[in-house]
Formats: C-alpha cells, sequence, structure tokens
C-alpha cells in the first residue's frame, strides 16, 4: 500500500554504510586509478605556492602511532591548503643511513668487520629501501596523499651528492675543522653521538667525597692540608689532571677533632659536609677567596709521579658537592676547555669499546668503565682519602637506538663550528614564525647553548665526509674536491668513495705542496644522520622546481628543536643565510592511555594497521583531529572507540541528510535564502558561522578546535535541533511543499559545505558522500573550500533565534521533568502551555515560524507571562512553563497526538493535516482508504 511509502519517506533505501577496513582501500584505489593527487595539483597550477617540506622519518620498520599523528596532521594541512587557493605539493620523505640498520643487518648475521665495505653497504641500502616500502605501503593506507612514486630518499645518488656541496659550503666558510675534544661517545655504538641522539634518563651514580694532598700552596696552603673534590664518575679518576675552583667563592681551611688534617671546602658548604662526613668540633683555620688557589698543586691520589693543578673556572656550583670539582680534561666538556686554559694533556685511558686501557695502569686495565667504579672507591679507601661514598640521583646521557649510557669522551672528530655564525643563526630564528609560540623561545635557547657540532661518525652506512689527507697530514677540501666528489656521487653513489682510491677521487691532475710525491688519502668517517637529514632543504626544496625555498612550514615532534629543526637551520643559514622554513609546527608525544611513555617491552604500544583493520583508517584521522598536539597526547584502543563513536555520530548526520535529499535537484527544487522558512534560514546563516569558524582554525592549525566545533554543530545544532524540526517538515509535508523544498535546501547546502569542510580530515567519508550530490566535480577532493556567504538580516536572524534556542532550553528542561514523572513519553504526547513576557513574545513572532513544531510538541497554549498559573515552572526570565498530557489520538503517519484523527473517513489513522496531504500526493489511495 503506497501509504506506507509515505510513513517513511526518506528513511530506507540510503546504501552508505560503514564497513571502513573496505571501502577504504576500495576508495584508495579508486582515486589511484584516476590520478586524483595530480589531477589537485594540475587545477592549481598558477596559484600563490604552500610547501610544507616533510621530515624524514628513519625507514626501520612498520610505522607506529606517533608516524600517523605526524603524517596524518601534514595531510590534514595540505589537503586544506589545496582545497583553499594554495598549490600545495607533498614529496614524502625517508632518512636512511645510519647505526640502526647496521643493527639490524648484524642481528640477521652479516658481521661488517668482516666484509667488503661496499658489499655491506649495498646490504644495507637493501634493506633501506625495503623499509621505505614497507613504510610507504603504511602511509597511504592512512589516506595520505603525495608524490609516493617521487619521494626523497637520503640514499639516493642526487641526495647525496647535494648532501656533499652543502659540506663544501660549510668548509668554504672555515667552518670544519678536526680536533680531540670529549663528545658524546657511545660504546655501544663505537660512534661519536650529536646532542640529537642523546636521551635523558634518571640514573643513581656512586659519588665520592675524597681528599687530595696540597703539595705546593703557592704561600696559601700548607702541605698537610687536603683539597675535598667530588665527583659522581670515580672511574674518571685515572684520567684526572687538575681541580677546578670558583675564582669569587669564599673558602675555609678547617679541621675537625680526631683527625690532624686540614681540609679546604667551599665555606658555604663547610657545616653540610661536616654533617654529611660525621665531622665534630669542625674549626675554620684561614678563609680566603677561590681566585687564590689558582696553581696551587696536589698530589694525585692513585700515581705518585702525577701532580694536579687547581684551576679557576665558571661551571662550579654551590649547589653540591664541595665547590672543588675533580677535572678530567679528556671526559667533560668543561673539563676540557678549563683543561685547555692551563695547558693539559687531553688523557683518554678508555678504548671505544668502554674498557679501559693500559695506560690507567695494572689495577684498571681491561676493566669495562662502569665497573672501575668501585675499584677507585677501593682504592681511595686503602689510601685513606675516602671521605664519603654516597648513591647520587641525576640525568645522564643515553645512546638513543642502543639505550645504553654513553660517556663523555675526548677522540680526533670533525666539527663544524657552530659559535662562528650563531649571531647569524640566532637572527634567522627571528624570521620564523613558531606554532605555539614557545618553540621559537626553545629553538633560540639550544642553538645559543649549543657547542661546535660533531659531524663525523666511525661507521661504514652513510654519506662519506669528502675529506682527503695529504703526505703530512693536512686535510684537503678544497671547492675543487669537493665539487668533483659531489659530481661522482651524483653519477655513481657514495659507494665510489669506498671502491676508488683516493687517487681517482680527486680532479684529474690534482696537486697539493703538501704532498710532495703525489699521495694522498682519504678520510673513512661517514657524516651524521643529521647532516644527512638537515640537508634536505638543498636536496629536495632547492633541487625541485615546483617547490619552493625555503618552504612555508616544516612540521614535525617537539623532539626535533634538537634534531631536524636545528640541523636544518644551521645547515640553510651556512648556504643561504636564512633559515629553511617560514613556520616551524611542532607536535608532543604519544603516551598511551594512562600518560606514560609507549615501549615495546612495556607492551603499550599501538600499531596503527591493527586500529585501520579492525576500524579503519578514518578513526584514526579523526583522532588525530580530536587531541591538542601541541602538548603530548594520550592514545589507547578505548580512546580509539570513543572516537569512532563520534565519527559514527558524523556519518549518521550525513546519512539523515542524504536520505532526504535523494528527491532534490538543486538547480531544479532550490530555493533562494529569501524564499526559506525562517528556520532554515537561521540554520543556513549558522552553518555560514561554522565555516568560518573552521576555516580560521584550519587556518591556525587549531584543529582540536574544529573537532569542537564538528562535534557541537552535528551533535547539537543538527542533530538535536534541525534535524528533529525537520522531521515533521521532510517526512511529512507534501513532496514538493515550498516548507519541504526550504528545508531540502539546506539540507543540501548542509551537505555541500560539511562534506568540503571535513574533506582535509576524513577524505574517505566525504568522497562516499560526494557520489549522491549533484556537484560538477568528480571528486570533492577536487572542489575548493566553501566560500563563506553573508545576509542583509544575519545579525536580526541571530539575535532572535539565539533567544528563542535559550526559550527552547527551558521548554525541554520541563519535558524532561515529565517524561521522568511518567507523565508523557515523547514529547509528541506533551501538550505545552507557555507563558511569554512581552519581549519573548515579540520574540516568536519576529521568527514568523510554527512554534510548535519548532518545541515539537503536539499541542501549543501561548498566553501572557502574568497569566501563569502557580503550578507552572517559572524561569525569571519572562518564560514560565507547563506541560500536560495532548488530548486526543495519535496520527500514524506524523505521530502527532491531536484531536482531528479520522475526520477524514478514506484515512480513519490519520490527522486532518496528513489527510489532506496524503490524498493531494496520492489521489489513488482514497479508495484503498475507504475499503480499509
Amino acid at each position: 500500500m503506497r501509504i506506507k511509502e509515505t510513513l517513511n519517506l526518506g528513511k530506507t533505501g540510503f546504501p552508505m554504510r560503514g564497513n571502513l577496513p573496505v571501502k577504504e582501500v576500495e576508495r584508495q584505489n579508486l582515486w589511484a586509478e584516476n590520478k586524483v593527487y595530480e589531477q589537485r595539483q594540475k587545477l592549481n597550477e598558477g596559484k600563490p605556492t604552500f610547501v610544507l617540506h616533510d621530515g624524514p622519518p628513519y625507514a626501520n620498520g612498520n610505522i607506529h602511532i606517533g608516524h600517523a599523528l605526524n603524517k596524518i596532521t601534514k595531510d590534514i594541512i595540505i589537503r586544506y591548503k589545496s582545497m583553499s587557493g594554495f598549490r600545495s605539493p607533498y614529496v614524502p620523505g625517508w632518512d636512511t643511513h645510519g647505526l640502526p640498520i647496521e643493527q639490524q643487518l648484524t642481528k640477521m648475521g652479516y658481521d661488517r668487520k668482516k666484509m667488503n665495505t661496499s658489499e655491506f653497504r649495498d646490504l644495507c641500502r637493501k634493506y633501506a629501501l625495503e623499509q621505505v616500502d614497507k613504510q610507504r605501503a603504511d602511509f597511504k593506507r592512512l589516506g595520505v596523499a603525495g608524490e609516493w612514486d617521487n619521494p626523497y630518499i637520503t640514499l639516493s645518488k642526487e641526495y647525496e651528492a647535494a648532501q656533499i656541496r652543502v659540506f663544501g659550503d660549510f668548509a668554504a666558510k672555515g667552518l670544519l675543522y678536526r680536533g680531540k675534544k670529549p663528545v658524546f661517545w657511545s660504546w655501544s655504538s663505537e660512534s661519536a653521538l650529536a646532542e640529537a641522539e642523546v636521551d635523558y634518563k634518571d640514573v643513581t651514580s656512586p659519588s665520592a667525597f675524597y681528599g687530595e694532598q696540597v703539595v705546593d700552596g703557592k704561600g696559601v696552603l700548607d702541605t698537610d692540608t687536603y683539597l675535598v673534590v667530588w665527583t659522581t664518575t670515580p672511574w674518571t679518576i685515572p684520567a684526572s689532571e687538575g681541580i677546578t675552583v670558583d675564582a669569587t667563592f669564599d673558602y675555609s681551611v678547617v679541621t675537625h677533632s680526631g683527625d690532624d688534617k686540614k681540609y679546604v671546602l667551599a665555606t658555604e658548604l663547610v657545616t653540610q659536609c661536616a654533617e654529611l662526613f660525621d665531622w665534630e668540633d669542625v674549626q675554620t683555620v684561614k678563609t680566603f677567596k677561590g681566585k687564590e688557589m689558582d696553581n696551587v698543586l696536589a698530589q694525585h691520589p692513585f700515581y705518585s709521579d702525577k701532580k694536579l693543578v687547581t684551576m679557576l673556572g665558571d661551571f662550579v656550583t654551590l649547589d653540591a658537592g664541595t665547590g672543588l670539582v675533580h677535572t678530567a680534561p679528556g671526559f667533560g666538556e668543561d673539563d676540557y676547555n678549563v683543561g685547555r686554559k692551563y695547558g693539559l694533556d687531553v688523557y683518554v685511558p678508555v678504548n671505544d669499546q668502554g674498557y679501559m686501557t693500559d695506560d690507567a695502569g695494572s689495577d684498571f686495565a681491561g676493566v669495562f668503565y662502569d665497573d672501575a667504579n668501585q675499584i677507585a672507591l677501593d682504592k681511595l679507601k686503602d689510601a685513606g682519602l675516602l671521605l664519603k661514598y654516597m648513591p647520587y640521583k641525576h640525568s645522564y646521557p643515553f645512546d638513543w637506538r642502543t639505550k645504553k649510557p654513553i660517556i663523555f669522551r675526548a677522540t680526533d672528530q670533525w666539527f663544524a663550528s657552530v659559535d662562528k655564525i650563531k649571531d647569524e643563526i640566532l637572527s634567522a630564528i627571528d624570521e620564523v614564525t613558531f606554532y605555539p609560540s614557545w618553540g621559537k623561545v626553545r629553538l633560540h635557547n639550544m642553538i645559543r647553548d649549543r657547542g661546535d657540532w660533531v659531524i663525523s661518525r666511525q661507521r661504514v652506512w652513510g654519506v662519506p665526509l669528502p675529506i682527503f689527507y695529504a703526505e703530512d697530514g693536512t686535510p684537503i677540501m678544497t671547492k675543487e674536491t669537493i665539487g668533483h666528489v659531489a659530481d661522482l656521487f651524483g653519477e655513481y653513489g657514495s659507494n665510489v668513495w669506498f671502491d676508488r682510491e683516493a687517487k681517482d677521487l680527486l680532479p684529474a691532475g690534482f696537486t697539493s705542496e703538501h704532498s710532495p710525491n703525489g699521495k694522498f688519502t682519504k678520510e673513512t668517517d661517514i657524516m651524521d644522520v643529521w647532516f644527512d637529514s638537515g640537508s634536505s632543504h638543498q636536496g629536495v626544496l632547492a633541487e625541485r622546481d615546483y617547490l619552493t625555498y625555503p618552504s612555508d612550514m616544516y612540521m614535525e615532534g617537539s623532539d626535533q628543536y634538537r634534531g631536524w629543526f636545528n640541523s636544518s637551520l644551521i645547515a640553510s643559514v651556512v648556504v643561504s643565510g636564512h633559515a629553511p622554513y617560514k613556520s616551524i609546527l611542532s607536535q608532543g608525544f604519544t603516551l598511551d592511555g594512562e600518560g606514560r611513555k609507549m615501549s615495546k617491552s612495556i607492551g603499550n604500544t599501538i600499531a596503527p594497521n591493527k586500529v585501520v583493520k579492525q576500524m579503519g583508517a578514518e578513526i584514526i584521522r579523526l583522532w588525530v583531529m580530536s587531541v591538542d598536539s601541541s602538548a603530548d597526547v594520550r592514545v589507547s584502543m578505548e580512546i580509539f572507540k570513543q572516537v569512532s563513536e563520534s565519527y559514527r555520530k558524523i556519518r549518521n548526520t550525513m546519512r539523515f541528510l542524504l536520505a532526504n535529499t535523494t528527491d532534490f535537484d538543486p538547480t531544479v527544487n532550490g530555493l533562494k535564502y529569501e524564499e526559506l522558512e525562517s528556520v532554515d534560514q537561521f540554520m543556513l546563516v549558522r552553518l555560514n558561522e561554522f565555516t568560518a569558524d573552521v576555516q580560521k582554525h584550519f587556518a591556525d592549525y587549531d584543529f582540536l578546535d574544529i573537532y569542537k566545533k564538528l562535534m557541537n554543530f552535528v551533535t547539537t545544532e543538527l542533530s538535536a535541533f534541525y534535524m528533529n524540526v525537520a522531521k515533521d517538515v521532510v517526512y511529512i509535508d507534501a513532496a514538493d511543499s515550498k516548507t519541504r523544498r526550504s528545508m531540502q535546501t539546506v539540507f543540501y547546502q548542509v551537505l555541500v559545505t560539511m562534506a568540503k569542510l571535513i574533506t582535509p580530515v576524513l577524505p574517505h567519508t566525504t568522497e562516499e558522500i560526494w557520489q549522491y550530490l549533484k556537484e560538477p566535480e568528480e571528486f570533492v577532493q577536487l572542489a575548493e573550500m566553501p566560500v563563506v556567504q553573508h545576509f542583509d538580516d544575519e545579525t536580526e536572524i541571530l539575535k532572535n533565534w539565539t533567544e528563542f534556542m535559550r526559550l527552547r532550553t527551558h521548554v525541554l528542561k520541563v519535558l524532561e521533568e515529565a517524561r521522568d514523572a511518567k507523565e508523557i513519553g515523547k514529547s509528541l504526547e506533551a501538550h505545552l502551555d507557555l507563558y511569554v513576557s512581552n519581549e519573548n513574545q515579540k520574540m516568536l513572532e519576529s521568527l514568523n515560524a510554527n512554534v510548535r513544531q519548532l518545541l515539537e510538541v503536539s499541542d501549543l497554549h501561548l498566553a501572557a507571562l502574568e497569566e501563569a498559573p502557580t503550578d507552572a515552572l517559572n524561569f525569571n526570565d519572562g518564560v514560565a512553563v507547563k506541560v500536560s498530557p495532548a488530548q486526543g489520538d495519535v496520527c500514524q503517519r506524523c505521530r502527532m497526538t491531536t484531536t482531528d484523527v479520522g475526520t477524514d473517513d478514506a484515512y480513519p489513522d490519520l490527522c486532518a493535516r496528513c489527510a489532506k496531504i496524503v490524498r493531494a500526493e496520492f489521489p489513488e489511495t482514497v479508495n484503498e482508504g475507504l475499503e480499509k
């Protein structure tokens, strides 16, 4: 019977279902077949450019949830820019050199020390490219669009050649030097590390207080006096060359009962140390300034033939210790710097693997450095010099790859002088915009405080340092030699460095006064991987003519302030005098649901591929928009389930709107704004406000605010209000009635606008919506962002409807109380008595709308506020409400309770309104109704 069809108008038959894990792949295949990314780029030709330069993730294993957060955020930005009048190509990249890949091959049974270097490097290359393919598939499955067939990879010949030329710019400006100074040394990796390759963890070290006897007091101290020094690394005592004090501090010579020795301590720390050492009856013999101890000599506690010099330095503190610091120039940067001023040796009795050498003496030789702590403590105790041993908890550096502690160790390394160009680098930061703004201070302080950059590594899988050595040891790195090496790398790749002799890598006929016999050797170290990635502005931005240098944005995790943001900035200033980016957007880290760092050992990691297979990539993408990624973000399967509920609300809202526009053609049935019903005008004005807000937040990269606005608009303004009111129009009114076409006009506009606005976030879903819309673009990704419209009366409309929504809130409260009291069921079972002030009466009249329909009740009685009975709920703002059960029967079509059900004999189950509509729409059913 066709009357049944009118009862379910728009509710059935709409095919938009979920099943994201399957449907997304089909959608992505369709995009690839139709080259949608390429079509978007062609559409944007000639437009202003916005280039977000991809920071290269390390090619090792499947992606983790932090990768997903990073890449999806970039994709959201680029998709928005591409639909907003910008040419915004995206070139993904990968970092492919370095220790982790060497370690993976070692685990697979390969021993690089027993293999030909080029053969081992070929294995590294093959493994790295396999990882690139694996991660590329993972990223594409997340719906990330870009030049996946033409990415940049740091092991490519072209990239390596560009990197060598960047190195040449450092050399040309005299910023490179070789020196023996303490660096972060990873005994587990057998290589120097950069600051960006170090993580810090809290550790407990053996803290030792001990005395060193004065042998030459320079007229200030007697030889029966002991300088009390403090160290948290007793294993470095064999390398001790001196003692550092602060020139401005007050120091005291003290005695205590039961001991005929005299001790020197910082005056401010005497009481504290006396308690620590259990000294009693402490007496001060004399007090003097630290500068008076300059060049005082003391006896080394282990070696009778070694004397220690007292030096003045600015790194001594009074926070802990004694005010006198054990100083070993081979094992600390501060120690090294002060030692240089005093001409001390840089003594390093520890080998590459962390074991003490024969130089440390028979007691220490062959002992692992950490085990040497106890030997040193025992020797101090045996000599009667150990005053106190105690554990000391502090932050200590670890190799971020091997997770093992590192040591500070002086080795021969190549350095890039940051100090020489520090002012230029800091000035370049001032030209950069930061999101969030505190990033500027963070990067500024890191550059301000950083030392010179150790750029050499004692490994084989990386870009070789293009340095030759003459017969007398002079390093050769001229513009001519470096340019020639860059050309060779561009043609053959960097393996050529290991395959050829030095003479075959130099320009033809090259000579040097430092090699009278024409013989040369080559450097065997490789470059720091941060030099690799830090050169990407030249290897990518400056090389590809459709990109821009500087880029508009670098966007990575906040750890990159000491990593890629940092190294890229230094290299770019050297090459061109400016930053490689106009802006930086940084993100926090991903934590588990309890706020803990994700770790495989804890078992709290989440693989994006698992979420994609269970829920779909759209859920991860919506999660990315739902978090404040400027700080650390929590993620768990439970959180993803919550996000999937939000997605379901969005999807169901779109399904409802689509289902109720299946018979709507905007070119035929659409109405102009002036022709719309009042409530529809209001929703169109709100839609434009929403559009403006969302686009502003996109422009400011405030994705969490977009999510909040989106969910509020979908759940509160559309689902809870407009769509509820709409059911009494789009389901009930005549198909071609003005009221229904008015509402459909806005439904359709909401669909088009929402599809465009959320495409950057949910492209799979919006493309599914788009196929049911009658828009000219085949794919929504090829459309432009909606233009915000304004209407002459929008201010007045918003004012009046905002007041109505306040009144509606009161009505909803009373209806809810009536439901709780079992006086009514659904709101359509209610009769509403509404008492309003003159102001509210005028407001309701100005709406020019069916107020009963807007309040979703079956019957409405409107009266003056002063007529309100005592049992009406008065809200003291010009509104009082009373609810009672509506009288009459329920219409089987509109579900309203009315007294005119059955007044048309042909339709005994319908109210007069519905009977009239059905009679006009379906005249053939009249006889069916009479027969029934």
